[in-house]
């Protein structure tokens, strides 16, 4: 699963940086996000200390903020940041069991992530939460969704966006096949290293370009 996550990410940034008119690279590329959302779900749920586990997706966000600019987009805020945010905003809605309080996390966050340019913005935290939150066909439907209101904000731009729904529907309906791609492990330093230093790569690959 993290393998196909980072291949299928490496694959989108490599059509971003050095083949702008090659779609099919950025489709192959929306595979990448839901699996990464899955994983945060999965560590928030199963991680020794939920402290720890922040400090870990802050640091490396904070590693990834100047390549990202570098090399994809020098106004926004990198995907690590995006999960920083919705890694937060699940700890702080397992501090409180008012249903108008959750929503108010999820609001605030939201127009927060939209307001500053995260990448995915309030779309990414709402995925993240799905996967926490719903399960088989109600993650389906809440993912379709997702993408149906992703695809009115941003027109035929955001059709792409579409493909995303592909490793869902093997989380939903494929435990089987699903659990044998999870037990293709990379180790943890690679897991944890590869969004910085892939995008200090293609940062200066552009560089040499120029």
């Amino acid at each position: 699963m993290q393998l196909i996550a980072m291949l299928t990410m490496l694959v989108d940034h490599i059509g971003i940086v050095c083949f702008e008119n090659q779609l099919w690279l950025r489709v192959i590329g929306r595979i990448a996000f839901p699996i990464y959302a899955y994983a945060l779900v999965k560590g928030h749920l199963y991680t020794r200390s939920r402290t720890k586990y922040l400090a870990r997706l802050l640091i490396l966000a904070l590693l990834s903020q100047l390549p990202y600019q570098l090399a994809l987009n020098p106004d926004g805020l990198n995907v690590i940041a995006t999960l920083f945010m919705a890694a937060s905003v699940m700890q702080l809605m397992d501090l409180t069991t008012s249903i108008r309080a959750k929503g108010g996390i999820v609001l605030a966050a939201g127009v927060v992530m939209q307001v500053f340019p995260f990448d995915y913005g309030a779309y990414g935290l709402l995925m993240v939460l799905s996967f926490r939150y719903f399960a088989n066909e109600r993650l389906l439907l809440t993912h379709l969704l997702l993408n149906m209101l992703y695809l009115l904000l941003y027109g035929p731009g955001g059709l792409i966006q579409m493909l995303s729904i592909l490793p869902t529907l093997l989380i939903a309906y494929g435990p089987g096949l699903w659990r044998r791609l999870e037990g293709i492990r990379v180790r943890k330093w690679v897991w944890r290293s590869f969004y910085p230093l892939h995008l200090a790569g293609l940062a200066l690959l552009k560089w040499a370009e120029w």
